[in-house]
C-alpha cells in the first residue's frame, strides 16, 4: 500500500551530542543512527503525491532536513511545538520540538484546511515521545488519506502504523537488513 500522508518520529540517536542534549538515562526504545533513519523505506511507502511530517528536536534539525531530501521530499514549512517549562540543553534550554512539513509530487493541502499557524503549545503528558492529539487532528484536517505513522506510540483509527504499535506484529520485513533484529541461524 502507498500512503498520501506520512508522519515520522524517528528515535534520533543524537550522534556527536553528549548530555545535556543527549540524556544519560537510557530511553525506553532503541535509538537509530542518522544512516539508519535515512535508510528507512519511506520512498517505497509514499505515494507519488504525498505529504511528509518529520518530527525533530533542536540539535537534529539539520539532519532531519537531510532525511527529508534523502526520502525524495521537498521541505515547505516548519511547525514548532512549545513545551511549558525548561527543556534539555546547555545555555539555551530547548523546550521546543519541530515538524518539517514536506511534499513529494503535487500533493495539495485539503481545500477545507485553513491552518491555525505554525506554532502550538503542547503538554508534556502521555507516553514518552507520544505526540499531541491536536497534532494528529490537524494532519487529518490538512492532508489526504491513506495516512501512515512511523514509530507510533499508540494506534489511531484510520491510520497505518509501522515500526512500533501494534507491538505484537512482526514488521521487520519493512526494515532494511541493517535495522533488522539479529536472526542469525533462524529461517525467515
Amino acid at each position: 500500500m502507498k500512503y498520501r500522508t506520512i508522519v515520522a518520529d524517528p528515535p534520533w540517536g543524537y550522534e556527536g551530542f553528549t548530555p545535556p542534549w543527549r540524556s544519560s538515562v537510557a530511553p525506553p526504545y532503541p535509538l537509530m543512527t542518522l544512516g539508519e533513519i535515512k535508510a528507512l523505506p519511506v520512498q517505497e511507502l509514499a505515494d507519488r503525491d504525498c505529504h511528509l511530517y518529520l518530527w525533530t528536536v533542536l540539535p537534529m534539525v539539520e539532519a532531519a532536513y537531510e532525511c527529508v531530501r534523502e526520502w525524495g521530499f521537498k521541505p515547505s514549512t516548519l511547525l514548532t511545538w512549545c513545551k511549558r517549562g525548561p527543556g534539555l540543553g546547555g545555555g539555551w534550554r530547548g523546550n521546543t520540538e519541530h515538524v518539517i512539513v514536506a511534499r513529494r509530487g503535487s500533493a495539495p493541502f485539503l481545500s477545507s484546511f485553513a491552518g491555525p499557524g505554525t506554532w502550538h503549545v503542547a503538554s508534556r503528558g502521555g507516553v514518552h515521545s507520544q505526540k499531541p492529539d491536536l497534532f494528529m487532528d490537524l494532519i487529518e484536517t490538512a492532508s489526504p488519506s491513506p495516512r501512515l505513522e512511523l514509530f507510533a506510540r499508540r494506534n489511531r483509527f484510520g491510520w497505518g502504523v509501522r515500526f512500533e504499535a501494534p507491538r505484537d506484529v512482526d514488521l521487520s520485513f519493512l526494515v532494511p537488513a541493517i535495522l533488522a533484529p539479529d536472526t542469525e541461524g533462524e529461517e525467515r
